[in-house]
């Protein structure tokens, strides 16, 4: 078979190397490309001949895989598919897998941070210690009550660190896990944790069902002194209405590390104007260590799916 990755994976080259001599070791061929391209053209060139298509976040679309007669296997080397064309690809019988799993870690210290950040002023703080100022009190996460929307691996990792803070927390999910409740999480409903939380932290997929799952109403229902943490998908939250909740008061603060769109953000895009936010350019999972994690789960996909084991596939 031929495998062929068409974007870097954010590692060294030479291990990259490394593990495409796995693969022609058991008698397949492996083609690496080391930039990300946005046309579709090159995209079908890169990817013609491929068995296996292996990519990270780069939107792979609809067009270029209805052209990939010989795909037998999309290996995405990140945890959500939402930037792949799925529609075509169950309609052409080909396989998903995910690298779910290795940006728990990374996702959940980059909502601790956010939360600090909000909570502790930091970024306000050094420009107030660099203009000559004071600064204001802040607020711990000892003893609030923290609301996880979305109690899968990322966000029972992040309920653990702010159990380890001493926080009291709280789940909304479409399914309960055992795991969650044995760190102390409590599941209730989703309109007893907005109207409970001192924070809320989304951990939800974007699908159909998710798109814009905060809006207005859910907003309106929050603490005036909460704050909303998405390192989730941008299309979960109604952006318009959180910039409005923010600019009137009706939360205290957000920390956004995903968007409407990919960065770089539009000039004029509605969370940028608004006070007490933070705001980071989608880099929740993207760590030394979750970027190595993720290069071995998804060349491991690739080898499994090459001895006839397929593993991490995701139902369409």
């Amino acid at each position: 078979m031929k495998v062929n990755l068409i974007e870097p994976l954010g590692i060294e080259e030479d291990l990259i190397h490394r593990y495409g001599q796995k693969i022609s070791e058991l008698g397949h061929e492996f083609e690496y490309y080391n930039n990300k391209t946005d046309s579709e053209e090159e995209m079908i060139a890169r990817a013609e001949d491929a068995d296996i298509l292996m990519i990270a976040n780069n939107p792979l679309p609809y067009n270029v895989i209805k052209s990939l007669d010989k795909l037998k296997l999309i290996n995405v080397a990140f945890t959500g598919i939402d930037h792949v064309a799925t529609d075509i690809a169950s309609e052409k019988g080909i396989d998903i897998c995910n690298a779910s799993g290795y940006s728990d870690i990374s996702v959940a210290e980059l909502v601790i941070g956010l939360v600090i950040d909000l909570y502790r002023q930091i970024k306000t703080g050094d420009e107030v210690v660099r203009t000559g100022g004071i600064g204001r009190a802040g607020r711990e996460i000892r003893g609030k009550v923290v609301g996880i929307i979305g109690t899968g691996n990322i966000g029972i990792e992040t309920a653990k660190l702010f159990s380890a803070f001493g926080a009291e927390i709280i789940g909304f999910s479409k399914s309960e896990k055992s795991e969650f409740i044995d760190i102390g999480g409590r599941y209730v409903t989703l309109d007893e944790l907005l109207e409970k939380s001192d924070i809320v932290s989304l951990h939800i997929p974007s699908n159909d069902e998710t798109a814009g799952f905060i809006g207005e109403s859910e907003l309106s229902k929050m603490k005036k002194d909460s704050i909303l943490i998405n390192c989730a998908r941008g299309r979960v939250v109604d952006n318009e209405a959180l910039a409005n909740a923010l600019n009137n008061g009706m939360i205290a603060g957000a920390g956004i590390d995903v968007f409407d769109m990919e960065p770089p953000i539009p000039s004029d895009y509605s969370l940028l104007a608004p006070k007490n936010t933070i705001l980071t350019p989608h880099i929740a999972y993207l760590t030394e260590e979750a970027m190595l994690r993720r290069a071995e789960i998804a060349f491991n996909n690739t080898i499994a799916y090459l001895n006839g084991k397929p593993q991490n596939i995701v139902k369409l």
